[in-house]
């Protein structure tokens, strides 16, 4: 081994088989190195040798060299690489090397030896070869440095048939391993054979590769491919001539497609391949298809837009040669530590059937949506957000180019915009300005609120001492201070974007003070007391009469609408008392069950509401006859009736509520012979009753008794349950009157209504015991719990991508699978069942209002086939319920997918797609789908 310092120009001696070389050798050694950085962004991989150039037996010759005896090359070998070459490398003039200092030791060494042959000025490196010089290495079997072309040669070693040790350039983190490499440092122009790399997503292997200069490679017989599998792609791009600048382009002459290397009609007479890291504009390629009631289409054409690195534009269209289409523009913004979103905008136009036939129909349809979201960090005392949502009522469920059916099953759609600002100190104040919209789908109403003003001041504990804990009535009473204003609307879909929305509008603010406290009662009990003061604004009131001259002299009533400030006041009191009992019963020590452990939670509250008698009027209502005997109706009402916040209460209330909440648990004995502890087991789980008592009733003075609680019987397995009984008696109209059902000849409760429920799911990693700790495989989202991360009416992320599954089927996330991998022998699987029945006797109508079976099932036929279906049955309707099928082929580089609703409340349809994954090919690809119905 050689060392060159660069304080001195002697070369130092490290071994044996190191050759002093001269200062001019090392020289022109330093500039070969730094041929090799135009691979700085390719990542070759090993590769069979299509020619390599060998070493006769025959041609060698052997030299003594202190003691030892090596074997050389005689120069015949680089005429052959002449002959391979002849048209490509010229000979330059060599240039004088320029009287420079290395910057740093240079290193060569070859295990069989390092040889200079000073009569043809050539170096020879030979078995286990390498130069290092800074960060740049280069290994190889062989290793020529021919000064008299100004060029150097690396090459493998043939041996026994075997082509090894290949040439390897390493520059830091960048790794080439090609056949062979041949460059002129004086002219910086390079060949490579069988060069293999990766730029942006591609992968291509070349015959030869031409380096013109640091910005432009010439290649020939090239396949491109986005497979995994360079050494047999599933599919690829084949052109014999390509233009290649590195993280810029590709530009290739005639190019055809090959599958399974048999050559393909889908061909063209050039191509253009962009490989700029950063996003570009282009073109969006349109789906185009047939459809029977408008015609042709062109489907998601387009042009993306890439405007800046922190937002971009999507514009795309569709078609339909009926006259129909449809326009959308998306964008999608980031400004990293500060915020990220996004807005879709579509519009649709639809036309149906032909002009002039009865059933022709037009129709123009919208949405907006838009989502922004702040990061906490980049301002924790005031944020932004929104989540819109918003459009026609019937855009879901008409609109010409939507594949998820759960969006159609969609019946209200919300809105939000919010700011909300924080004002630190003591106490601490937070203000919100919002926009809510609300709209039902169904019977098209909106309720707009704009603005909806919110401020609240901080907890404040005006008796605490300023140091230690509170203790206590007194240290522990609060109060707090909240303002809402709000500026609502309620119209709908034909009155919206016009001035008549506002005719209806209600403006109004409602203070409130809470007053609070708690302490302990006897240690053992916690007590809560609160009151709360109301004071509620309103700019708009009603009053009513009645008009015996109205309605054609029959009489109505008349409400006047009031404008101006009007306000009530309110205030209510509630305490409450609880605490939290145990108990232990010891079964057995040396049993299964060794012991049951009982929770209780009892509680007891108690609220008075007064009645504000004093903002209630009356009208009288003449008797429709003049009988004496019948007097007049009396009617009474309130100026705030119909207001934002509505009228306060007329009649007083005063109430008891009870609870009881319990939790049973078993500690039983362990499976496992090594645990030390019994295990703990649920046996009920939050068995709650609940109920009240009016003390201000006249009669029914006993609310209905609630119950709900869950039994968890297996793991992953929710038993749930509710119910309400009632303990008065019924008439004979069906009527509660007040008598408890147990005098009227009944049991003490009458159960008017209950739910039954359970949700199991399961999957075949349940039955396989406990896995390896490196087994990830139902660690996925898909296999998670059993059942899919959508709901079981299989309303899945389906796309236009083929993402049946809800999974991200990127190419560099495949896993290889080998031959032996192809017989899944496990088949993984999961289930999830879900049953619901509900029981209504509210007047002795004894039937089961619903009753339901739902499942989802999702099967791993092989490592590359999968398969789903979601359905249920109506049992109380006797039908099927929404069914989904679902099947999706891995195809290595390229996906496959089915997704088929055969029966839907609202549509049926199917979608068909076959594509490639990577994002830089996805306009390859089919893809064809039948229209959901029409939503009527």
């Amino acid at each position: 081994m050689l060392n060159f310092d660069r304080a001195n120009s002697k070369p130092k001696l490290q071994n044996n088989s190191a050759i002093t070389l001269g200062y001019k050798q090392h020289l022109l050694t330093f500039f070969t190195l730094l041929l090799f950085g135009f691979y700085s962004s390719v990542n070759a991989q090993e590769i069979p040798p299509k020619e390599t150039p060998t070493i006769p037996a025959e041609t060698e010759q052997e030299e003594n060299i202190e003691g030892d005896t090596i074997v050389l090359p005689v120069p015949s070998i680089l005429e052959e690489i002449d002959e391979r070459a002849q048209d490509t490398t010229k000979t330059d003039t060599i240039k004088p090397p320029k009287d420079e200092v290395l910057q740093d030791i240079v290193e060569y060494y070859g295990e069989d030896y390092v040889y200079i042959d000073k009569k043809t000025n050539r170096v020879y490196m030979y078995n286990q070869a390498y130069v290092i010089y800074q960060d740049v290495r280069i290994d190889a079997g062989l290793i020529i440095l021919d000064y008299n072309r100004n060029e150097i040669y690396a090459k493998g070693i043939d041996s026994v048939g075997e082509y090894s040790q290949r040439p390897v350039f390493t520059q830091g983190a960048n790794r080439v391993e090609p056949d062979s490499i041949r460059y002129n440092y004086d002219s910086e122009k390079a060949l490579v054979y069988n060069s293999r790399g990766e730029e942006s997503g591609f992968r291509y292997i070349a015959e030869t590769t031409k380096k013109v200069n640091d910005s432009v490679i010439f290649l020939r017989n090239v396949k491109f491919t986005t497979s995994k599998n360079i050494e047999d792609p599933e599919y690829y791009f084949y052109t014999r001539r390509a233009k290649f600048v590195p993280k810029k382009k590709i530009v290739t002459g005639l190019t055809n497609m090959y599958i399974a290397d048999v050559p393909t009609p889908i061909g063209l007479p050039f191509a253009y391949f962009p490989l700029t890291e950063d996003r570009t504009s282009g073109f969006i390629l349109p789906t185009i298809g047939e459809n029977n009631n408008r015609g042709f289409f062109f489907q998601n054409g387009g042009y993306y837009l890439a405007l800046s690195e922190y937002y971009d534009l999507t514009l795309q269209g569709d078609y339909y040669t009926n006259g129909s289409y449809a326009l959308r523009a998306q964008s999608a913004y980031s400004l990293k530590y500060k915020f990220t979103g996004g807005v879709n905008i579509r519009y649709e136009s639809l036309i149906n059937s032909e002009r002039g036939f009865p059933d022709f129909s037009q129709s123009t349809l919208y949405n907006i949506q838009w989502n922004h979201s702040q990061d906490q960090k980049s301002s924790p005392l005031s944020r932004f957000s929104a989540s819109v949502n918003f459009g026609s009522s019937e855009y879901f469920q008409q609109s010409i180019n939507q594949i998820n059916n759960g969006s159609a099953l969609v019946n209200t759609l919300n809105s939000s915009v919010s700011y909300s600002k924080t004002f630190e100190g003591d106490p601490q104040v937070n203000t919100t300005v919002a926009l809510n919209l609300n709209q039902n789908t169904q019977t098209q109403a909106i309720n707009l609120t704009l603005p909806n003003v919110t401020a609240n001041v901080g907890r404040v504990f005006p008796f605490a001492p300023k140091t230690g804990t509170k203790k206590g009535i007194i240290d522990n009473i609060n109060l707090q201070y909240d303002v809402t204003a709000q500026n609502r609307v309620r119209t709908t879909d034909s009155l919206f974007f016009t001035s008549r929305m506002f005719d209806d509008a209600l403006i109004g603010v409602q203070h409130r003070i809470p007053l609070s406290t708690n302490f302990k009662v006897l240690e053992y009990l916690s007590a809560s007391a609160s009151t709360t003061y109301t004071e509620t604004w309103s700019l708009t009131t009603y009053n009513q009469r009645y008009d015996v001259d109205a309605n054609d002299g029959n009489g109505a009533v008349i409400r006047d609408t009031v404008s101006g400030f009007d306000s009530y006041r309110t205030y209510n009191f509630s305490t409450s008392l609880g605490t939290t009992i145990y108990g232990t019963f010891n079964v057995s020590e040396t049993g299964k069950i060794q012991k049951i452990r009982h929770v209780m939670r009892p509680s007891i509250s108690y609220n008075i509401n007064p009645g504000f008698e004093q903002y209630y009027d009356q009208y009288e209502i003449p008797p429709l006859t003049a009988d004496p005997e019948i007097n007049a109706e009396i009617v009474q009402y309130s100026r705030f009736e119909n207001t934002i916040y509505g009228a306060p209460g007329m009649t007083y209330s005063s109430n008891i509520g009870m609870s009881l909440s319990n939790n049973f648990e078993a500690k039983i004995k362990d499976r496992d012979t090594t645990a030390t502890e019994p295990k703990k087991v649920v046996l009920l789980n939050n068995l709650t009753f609940s109920t009240g008592y009016n003390l201000s009733g006249d009669s029914l003075k006993w609310n209905p008794v609630s119950v709900r609680g869950a039994i968890p019987i297996i793991p992953k397995l929710d038993f749930n349950f509710s119910g309400t009984l009632d303990p008065y008696a019924l008439d004979n109209n069906n009527q509660r009157i007040d008598m408890y059902n147990a005098a009227n000849g009944g049991s003490l409760f009458r159960l008017t209504n209950g739910n039954v429920s359970f949700n199991y799911s399961f999957s075949s990693a349940d039955f396989e015991g406990k896995k390896d700790d490196d087994d990830e495989r139902l660690d996925d989202a898909t296999f998670r719990n059993g059942g899919r991360q959508d709901d079981l009416f299989g309303q899945g992320n389906n796309d236009f991508n083929g993402n049946l599954f809800g999974d991200d089927d990127d190419d560099d996330d495949v896993e290889t699978v080998t031959n032996e991998d192809w017989f899944n022998y496990s088949i993984p699987w999961d289930l999830r069942l879900a049953y619901t029945i509900t029981y209504s006797n509210t007047a002795r109508q004894n039937e089961i209002s619903s009753q339901s079976l739902m499942f989802s099932s999702n099967l791993e036929l092989s490592p590359r086939w999968k398969v789903g279906v979601s359905s249920g049955y109506d049992l109380k309707n006797k039908g099927v319920t929404t069914t989904q099928l679902r099947f999706q082929r891995d195809l290595e580089s390229w996906k496959m997918s089915f997704n088929w609703t055969p029966i839907g409340a609202v549509n049926t349809s199917w979608y068909f797609y076959v594509g490639i994954k990577s994002s830089v090919l996805s306009d390859i690809k089919y893809d064809k789908r039948r229209e959901p119905d029409q939503g009527l």
